[in-house]
């Protein structure tokens, strides 16, 4: 997606003069590289826009790469020459593209004057339209084109080559070509008009949204970025479902995200977002060099912090957004996790719309479930896997399900908690029935976007946990190495002793809750049992679920089965059942971390145990009054009762919970508080 009207021909020479002349700006020539320039020329006219209009008598032959030539330059015309000045470096004045990409670069309109604006413009237009400009192409990329099949066959003498180029520049090998390739990219991103059939696709969403003029030479360069911020916008406000937002046709919709893609790697192609976040750059990313993504992943792991712009902020936000919609809008991840992509057919379900395949959550779920079964994902795709799942928990608002189906619980509970995962936290607490009720389709998105995220695999993915705990990891579990999904289950242990904290404890309590939902988001239950679990309770793989299976079934059906004797039959694996009497363990000191019991006893707490709060305590009043419970009650209890019966260490739990300690008469007392 790149250029390819026709508008009167610019020739040739030009195009040698300023591409073959001045490499890209950090980029050194070969020493073999022959430079191709203009020995012999007439000063060109100029049409109404200002813009050289033709040269008469070229003479084009080889000379050393330094030599100068004396052809028609930007730098020479008045409409440009106060704001060349004042903001170009000198030794770029002879570099028509060089002064083009310092002169576009600038955030303000008053920075420069409107003549000059429209001179640039016009220059642009000429310069990418031109099918002459196809010669030069053909000339430099001879190579890439015919490694390229795609562009190889596109019919020649519309731009239609050029516009192909652009779109596989990351296969461009050759220097002189993705040098040219390169430079054409900044032209055409810094204005949509520029873009190969976006305005053809856009335009009545265009006009519909309100995004700004569509006509050529209305509003000045530097607001074009806003015309594709603002049909992203409206893009997020769709997805969201959000009150009056507008239904962006399907070629359009196409054409935005095609651009997101292609502006991937350079943030200086998102024209918006690069002016928004100029100074953030400066402050958090100075040292980051640009290309392959690297400037747009560090100001997302700065996006939170205070010293950040709003604007940068919101900047950041929409584009995270679309990663979201479409991964490919991220050079990083996509580049990193390509070939396990095809490797693990991520991309090949025909049944599933396009869209759907494309986005964040079904990449990551595809991976995660490759992993989880043991397969070998590359280390890289591993780590960019790991960010993405944290930047999901650490904004709520990347989810377009959270939004949609939790707004009412976000605006009467967790309104103000945007930040640092904050706010998702706030509604698990509510999704644990702390606060009040939950929508069950804000439950039903908390819980896939728990899976999509996957913090039980590595706790550091919560970052609300991660800082709420870290005092504890340092003390109670040193000992367990950085990242071990082992971290989580140590807490557990410690969730009701002196070395646990009290923030630490809630945030542990509302992940886990979620956690026990789904007996595949503990990594090692899943990876010590999932043969198990297929053989005794014909489970689905990792990221497919059942909407007839109940939150807590599988677990159910594991620990069924923990205790039966060979005479029974169908007992589980050894492993399975040191990691289901583990899980047992740490359910005894909450009831809400067991699914059965909250489901089918909280009648029965409210009635018979509204008293006993503390740990242990729930269970124990269910146990004493088992007569007295409602059938389903009755019978949850019951199956806990026997298996504790089973399982020694679950009643010295219990009992332990149950004692209380006093340091000076140096007394154990169960049941009692009286010295």
């Amino acid at each position: 997606m790149a250029v390819c009207r026709r508008v009167p021909p610019l020739l040739l020479l030009l195009m040698s003069i300023v591409l073959y002349v001045h490499p890209i700006r950090g980029q050194k020539l070969p020493n073999n590289a022959i430079v191709k320039s203009v020995v012999s020329v007439d000063v060109p006219a100029q049409n109404q826009g200002g813009v050289a209009a033709g040269i008469n008598g070229p003479v084009v032959v080889a000379l050393p790469p330094r030599k100068r030539t004396s052809g028609w330059k930007l730098a020479e015309e008045g409409a440009c020459r106060d704001d060349l000045t004042r903001l170009c470096p000198k030794h770029s004045w002879n570099n028509n593209l060089a002064v083009l990409e310092c002169l576009q670069d600038k955030k303000e309109e008053t920075e420069i004057a409107a003549d000059c604006n429209h001179l640039l413009w016009n220059y642009k237009l000429n310069l990418t339209t031109d099918p002459k400009f196809e010669s030069v192409a053909v000339e430099v990329c001879k190579t890439t084109i015919n490694d390229i099949k795609e562009c190889a066959t596109e019919e020649r003498g519309k731009g239609y080559l050029v516009s192909c180029l652009v779109d596989h520049r990351s296969n461009i090998t050759e220097y002189q070509c993705n040098q040219y390739i390169t430079k054409m990219t900044s032209i055409v991103f810094s204005d949509y008009r520029l873009i190969c059939g976006f305005m053809d696709k856009c335009h009545d969403d265009i006009n519909t949204l309100h995004c700004g003029s569509i006509s050529t030479g209305e509003k000045d360069v530097h607001s074009q970025g806003e015309v594709i911020a603002c049909l992203e916008k409206g893009l997020v406000r769709e997805a969201e479902e959000q009150p009056g937002a507008h239904a962006i046709r399907d070629e359009c919709k196409k054409a935005i995200m095609r651009v997101a893609e292609l502006s991937s790697d350079d943030f200086h192609l998102d024209r918006y977002l690069y002016f928004s976040c100029r100074e953030d750059r400066e402050r958090f990313c100075e040292n980051t060099a640009a290309g392959e993504g690297r400037v747009y992943k560090c100001l997302f792991n700065h996006k939170f912090e205070e010293a950040m712009s709003e604007r940068c902020r919101e900047a950041l936000t929409t584009r995270q957004k679309l990663i979201a919609q479409d991964y490919k809008v991220s050079y990083s991840l996509a580049k990193a996790c390509k070939a396990d992509l095809r490797k693990y057919r991520c991309s090949m379900d025909t049944n599933m719309p396009r869209a759907r395949e494309a986005r964040l959550s079904y990449l990551l779920l595809c991976l995660e479930s490759a992993v989880h079964r043991g397969r070998t994902v590359v280390g890289e795709c591993q780590g960019e896997m790991l960010d993405y799942r944290r930047m999901l928990m650490e904004d709520f608002s990347l989810s377009p399900e959270i939004v949609l189906h939790c707004r009412g619980e976000i605006e009467a509970h967790c309104s103000g908690l945007h930040r640092k995962g904050r706010t998702l936290h706030c509604l698990m607490r509510v999704g644990r029935g702390d606060m009040a009720a939950i929508d069950s389709l804000c439950q039903k998105a908390l819980q896939t976007l728990i899976q999509e995220a996957d913090p039980g695999a590595d706790y550091r993915i919560d970052r609300a946990l991660n800082e709420a705990c870290e005092s504890v990891i340092q003390t109670a579990c040193k000992h367990i190495r950085n990242g071990d999904p082992m971290i989580l289950s140590c807490l557990m242990e410690h969730l009701y002793t002196e070395k646990m904290v009290e923030d630490c404890e809630h945030r542990l309590l509302e992940l886990q809750y979620f956690i026990a939902r789904d007996w595949k988001l503990d990594p090692i239950l899943y990876k010590k049992c999932q043969g198990d679990a297929s053989r005794l309770c014909h489970t689905h793989g990792w990221n497919e679920t059942s909407e007839l299976m109940p939150p807590g079934a599988i677990f159910s059906c594991l620990y069924r089965h923990a205790y039966r004797t060979e005479e029974q039959g169908r007992r589980l694996s050894r492993d399975c059942k040191v990691e289901v009497q583990r899980i047992l363990h740490q359910r005894a000191l909450d009831v809400k971390l067991d699914p059965e019991l909250q489901t089918h006893c909280m009648t029965d707490l409210g009635k018979w145990c509204s008293e006993k709060t503390e740990s242990g305590q729930e269970l124990e009043c269910l146990q004493d009054h088992l007569e007295d419970l409602v059938a389903q009650c009755r019978d949850v209890v019951g199956n806990l009762t026997e298996l504790e019966s089973e399982d020694i260490q679950i009643e010295t739990l219990y009992i332990f919970e149950s004692v209380v300690f006093f340091p000076e008469t140096k007394c154990l007392l169960k049941g009692s508080t009286e010295t």
